[in-house]
């Protein structure tokens, strides 16, 4: 496990956190909390093995929030003294007096324990920034030459981005915490057109908290990417209908995501997120009473499965994280919740899901890692292909649309596989399915078992006014779905 850089623990970070805090404390404050943060992030591209564009990102600065006479208050700045430190509290202190006009809640915190010089890293082996552009690049030509050297692939797109996140936060109620994480994306694309049509297919490797080590392990998915495009290119078009599905997780982690991770965000439950982010069907009087899907559906919140890309030792309101159950045995059981919604509706405590993506944002409620469990027994992918008679084995993802509630949904995917009496018979093309989120998970019939488990997830979860970024990870098994609505893709555009 890597040590925290020593050049952020250089940084003046207590003593600007002493000098904010102090000055919060005499003017008032019933809470403050003080982040310093730093955000490195690398992007690089290439396109038929050339350099199409580097971009490399070094965010430095620190915020001040408050509570003063139950508004919220924040400011933040990137001068590193103890005096602007101070300056900025100040400002914090005078934007809730200036808010308060406009405040139609009083702002009150659920409460955490203490948690002085608290210190967590993420798990990875290789810094991504350790490793210099120019070797990435090179990474990703040799990547790219191999595919190209395929007579059957037309174009191939590499990419890979990597961030770095350090954080320090200190409160009022005398927790301290300096936190770094690491996640990366690697992604290789090969494209190729026939008959007249164009399509791809890509690799299905998740990003991951991981660092630079993790492409060792995308590596092997290159050479089966121009079988699999030929395949797919030759493939008929499917006949829409009800099908029973087999779905890899790496396709069903964004299923979760859209319609069960957004969804049981208690703020986006109780409409706080209504003008931009949307609202959820999954409202908190059916909390204990909704069915949300078979028996044998088990959805957990986590922050700190190993590699996940919301995990974090503690939150951005200083909140140890944790794992707590969403839905048991099918039916809606929790939400996820930070501080101050938390207290709203009564909980005794947050479960640690604040986060802010810059020290220029204010912490808002953020999601977890939604994940469902497998089968402990349960068999593998071929164990649930077995069991299906006519159906379709859906692998990666692609394309998905779902309403502002999380209720009416559409999802593609990469590769589609006929399925007929327990057993593949060829590639299908065009294929997207269709349903309510009761309806679909109600459907759920059969679970792989652990050995089927995989952790999918995002860079780019977007949410909140002004818009923030988050990453986040969603496990789970293989899953067997029956009598769901299949549709063509091409018919439904009409072509």
């Amino acid at each position: 496990m890597p040590d925290i850089d020593a050049d952020f623990l250089a940084l003046p970070m207590r003593r600007l956190a002493d000098a904010a805090l102090q000055r919060a404390r005499d003017l008032g404050a019933e809470h403050a909390d003080f982040r310093l943060e730093r955000i490195r992030g690398r992007y690089l591209t290439l396109t038929d093995a050339e350099l199409d564009s580097e971009y490399d990102s070094d965010t430095l600065g620190f915020a001040v929030r408050v509570v003063h006479d139950g508004v919220w208050g924040f400011a933040a700045s990137t001068e590193l003294s103890p005096d602007s430190a101070a300056a900025v509290a100040e400002r914090a202190v005078t934007v809730a007096a200036v808010s308060a006009a406009a405040s139609t809640e009083r702002i009150e915190l659920a409460p955490e324990p203490a948690h002085p010089d608290a210190a967590w890293v993420s798990s990875y082996e290789v810094d991504p920034f350790a490793v210099g552009p120019r070797e990435q690049t090179a990474t990703l030509a040799g990547w790219s030459r191999r595919l190209l050297d395929d007579s059957r692939v037309d174009h191939v797109d590499a990419s890979v981005l990597a961030v770095k996140e350090q954080k320090f936060y200190a409160d009022t109620a005398g927790t301290t915490t300096t936190q770094q994480r690491v996640r990366i994306a690697p992604e290789a694309e090969v494209f190729a057109t026939r008959g007249g049509v164009l399509d791809s297919m890509r690799t299905i490797a998740p990003p991951a908290g991981r660092g630079w080590e993790y492409l060792a392990q995308v590596e092997p998915q290159l050479d089966r990417l121009p079988d699999l495009l030929a395949e797919k290119l030759a493939a008929p078009s499917v006949e829409p209908g009800d099908y029973d599905l087999v779905v890899h997780p790496s396709n069903l982690w964004l299923t979760i995501h859209e319609s069960i991770g957004h969804a049981t965000e208690l703020d986006r439950a109780l409409g706080y997120e209504a003008a931009y982010a949307g609202t959820s069907f999954a409202t908190p009087d059916l909390l204990g009473g909704l069915r949300y899907g078979s028996d044998i559906m088990n959805v957990t919140g986590d922050r700190n499965v190993e590699h996940g890309l919301a995990t974090i030792g503690y939150d951005d309101e200083g909140v140890a994280t944790t794992s707590f159950d969403l839905v048991r045995d099918g039916v809606l059981v929790g939400y996820q919740r930070d501080r101050r919604i938390s207290r709203l509706q009564g909980y005794p405590s947050s479960n640690g899901c604040a986060h802010a993506d810059s020290p220029a944002t204010m912490p808002i409620q953020r999601m977890a890692n939604v994940s469902l469990a497998a089968d402990p027994r349960g068999p593998s992918t071929d164990g649930l292909i077995d069991g299906v008679e006519r159906g379709i084995y859906i692998v990666g993802d692609k394309s998905w649309s779902i309403d502002m509630q999380r209720y009416n949904f559409q999802f593609t995917g990469q590769r589609f596989y006929r399925i007929e009496n327990g057993r593949i018979t060829g590639m299908l093309r065009d294929v997207a399915y269709q349903a309510t989120t009761t309806d679909f998970w109600g459907a759920m019939r059969a679970l792989g078992g652990p050995q089927t488990y995989e952790l999918g997830g995002s860079f780019m979860c977007g949410k909140g006014q002004p818009g923030q970024i988050a990453a986040v990870s969603h496990g789970c098994p293989a899953a067997v779905f029956s009598g769901i609505r299949v549709l063509n893709t091409v018919q439904e555009a009409g072509k």
